[in-house]
């Protein structure tokens, strides 16, 4: 049970990682300490190789994030007290919380470094803003991010300026609906 805990502190990491894309909101601590849900056809334990695999249909949720993916494989330490990496392939979707989205046909977590990297046709917006390229890197802790072109694509940005509103107070054009994950 204790492993299985540890197990979805980690796995939920990558459902924050768009968040950290924007430098208006990051991460917060409390967010940790949020319950972890994961859904999935299957589950696979590898205790030599301090692995755990989600196959079919992952879905995992922490505090009105999500993360889809077809398979997640979770990497912990020797112990299995620590995620060291995760790893989601297939179509892989994030939604966080304030309904910024990242997809990707690969995400990868990596604890040590607070770094993720979406890889192949890697997009990430936010209302109507988006970037996208072959592969995002998200530097979690430096509220940094690289965006890499590919050989046949390179990086395109569309950002929309920010709506005056009535008080004179600039904020972009949010749903009239929170986002419901």
């Amino acid at each position: 049970m204790r492993r299985l805990v540890v197990l979805t502190l980690g796995v939920l990491a990558l459902v924050g990682s768009a968040e950290a894309q924007t430098p208006t909101r990051s991460k917060g601590a409390s967010d940790k300490n949020q319950p972890v849900t994961v859904d999935a056809d299957r589950m696979e334990r590898y205790g030599k190789e301090s692995l755990v695999v989600f196959t079919g249909n992952v879905v995992a949720r922490q505090n009105n994030s999500v993360q889809y993916a077809d398979r997640m494989e979770v990497y912990l330490d020797e112990k299995g007290d620590r995620i060291l990496r995760t790893i989601s392939t297939g179509t892989v979707k994030i939604i966080t919380r304030d309904c910024r989205t990242g997809t990707a046909r690969r995400a990868e977590y990596y604890d040590l470094e607070q770094r993720v990297v979406l890889i192949g046709n890697a997009r990430v917006w936010q209302d109507e803003n988006v970037v996208s390229g072959d592969t995002i890197t998200i530097f979690l802790s430096q509220d940094r991010s690289v965006v890499q072109g590919g050989r046949q694509e390179r990086v395109k940005a569309v950002f929309f300026p920010r709506d005056e509103k009535k008080d004179g107070v600039s904020g972009t054009k949010t749903a009239s609906v929170p986002c419901q994950n």
